[in-house]
């Protein structure tokens, strides 16, 4: 492998003329060759593309050629979305208003628009963190589904529920968005129009369904849940909602049919399965999970078949790894980790081809 070289940190241009992004919101970008770890034999040419902050949930274009993701520099400061070049990590660009905080971004219409979740019209400040005396729990914090072009102008509202909305993924003909929601006091799965219309709700087990994303087909959709087994179970988990938290420590993988029927379980691993995406052949699901020592924060990548069998290890390095997707083509993974981390606190992302 060639030694590591750092190429475009903060300097490249942005990818249009939007204004200058803020020093605080400014994430350090480029591109470090790393070594993957041992027993990481998918994993090729494993690149670094940012460097310090948290960074997170990164996509790719359906060219392979962008990603877009959450990031934040500043540890006083909100998630925000940008959009960065898979080659050398360079084009910063931010495509969120600036204000608020972001999540979940995904590209469509032929890479020239993205969807993304926004707190910024429910509340222009940073969200309260979450009360970490509950243990370790998420905020569902009040985002909305937005759109915009890739340089972040034309920004338009799709949801208006003012509660937790977000999690959104194009089917791949371009005329789908699943998305998740507590727009009706549970969190569940929906699907609407690409423009925001017919929204149709496709989960209504009480508990946890989130994370959606569709097969590269379009017909199937696979998800995160947590349905709790008794009547104090349930209590605990309304009670925590009630507070706009969940506890993400129970999650198991299910998929169901694009019109929310068929709904199976598929892994039984205990500990948080979460994060799940496809393979590019449709055949498998690669996800995160941390079912050998749940109590840890030790995530790994994992590859599983649609039955639940064949379960097949993918990173092995010791902190977290997660967020996972396929380029179209399959020839490259992108994932978020802790690895090489400049601070105890950093999450950065990684690129690697992909070896069959």
């Amino acid at each position: 492998m060639r030694s590591p070289v750092l190429l475009a940190v903060l300097t490249a241009a942005p990818l249009t003329a939007q204004a200058p992004i803020p020093a605080n919101q400014r994430i350090p970008t480029g591109s470090r060759a790393v070594a993957a770890d041992s027993g990481e034999r998918h994993l090729a040419n494993v690149r670094q593309l940012t460097f310090g902050g948290e960074n997170a949930e990164a996509y790719f274009s359906r060219d392979g050629r962008f990603l877009t993701f959450q990031g934040r520099v500043d540890p006083n400061g909100c998630d925000q979305q940008y959009v960065v070049r898979v080659r050398d990590g360079g084009g910063l660009a931010r495509i969120s208003p600036g204000d608020g905080k972001t999540t979940c971004g995904f590209f469509y219409g032929n890479d020239e628009r993205v969807l993304f979740g926004s707190t910024h019209d429910n509340a222009r400040g940073c969200p309260a963190p979450p009360d970490r005396s509950k243990g370790y729990v998420w905020k569902l914090d009040d985002y909305d589904i937005y759109t915009s072009r890739r340089d972040g102008s034309d920004v338009r509202r799709l949801t208006r529920y003012g509660v937790y909305t977000a999690e959104a993924v194009v089917s791949p003909d371009g005329r789908r968005i699943v998305f998740t929601s507590l727009k009706d006091g549970d969190l569940d799965i929906y699907t609407m129009d690409i423009d925001g219309r017919n929204v149709r709700r496709l989960t209504t087990t009480p508990g946890y369904d989130g994370g959606p994303w569709w097969s590269p087909d379009g017909t199937t959709i696979v998800y995160r849940a947590w349905h709790p087994a008794d009547s104090a179970g349930l209590a605990e988990y309304r009670g925590l909602l009630a507070e706009k938290l969940v506890r993400p420590n129970r999650m198991e993988l299910w998929v169901m049919n694009a019109d929310g029927s068929g709904q199976r379980q598929i892994t039984s691993l205990g500990g948080a399965n979460f994060g799940p995406s496809w393979t590019a052949d449709g055949r498998r699901i690669i996800f995160s999970s941390n079912y050998k020592n749940p109590r840890s924060g030790n995530f790994d990548l994992f590859l599983v078949g649609l039955d639940g069998t064949g379960l097949e290890q993918v990173t092995t390095n010791g902190t977290f790894d997660g967020f996972p997707m396929f380029s179209r083509d399959g020839r490259t993974l992108v994932w978020a980790s802790n690895r090489h981390a400049e601070t105890a606190s950093s999450t950065n992302l990684f690129v690697a081809d992909w070896v069959p």
